[in-house]
């Protein structure tokens, strides 16, 4: 099983760019870009919470988990 993050596609549907969201949420757009791209191995429930409400979204918004693939 694999988290993917949806961040690319919020952003998009909401118009907002990487460095808004950055200073919305008081996380740096390194922090934030390295969660978009999928490389991140944790996210602390505040910085979820903030994300979520600056997105006006649920966790499941922004995160699905997906099945490994088989090879």
């Amino acid at each position: 099983m694999s988290v993917q993050v949806h961040l690319d596609r919020l952003l998009a549907e909401r118009g907002m760019t990487l460095t808004e969201l950055s200073e919305r949420v008081g996380v740096t757009v390194v922090n934030l870009s390295i969660l978009k791209n999928g490389r991140a191995r944790a996210i602390r429930f505040s910085t979820l919470v903030a994300l979520c409400t600056a997105l006006d979204c649920q966790p499941g918004d922004l995160l699905s988990v997906v099945p490994a693939r088989v090879e």
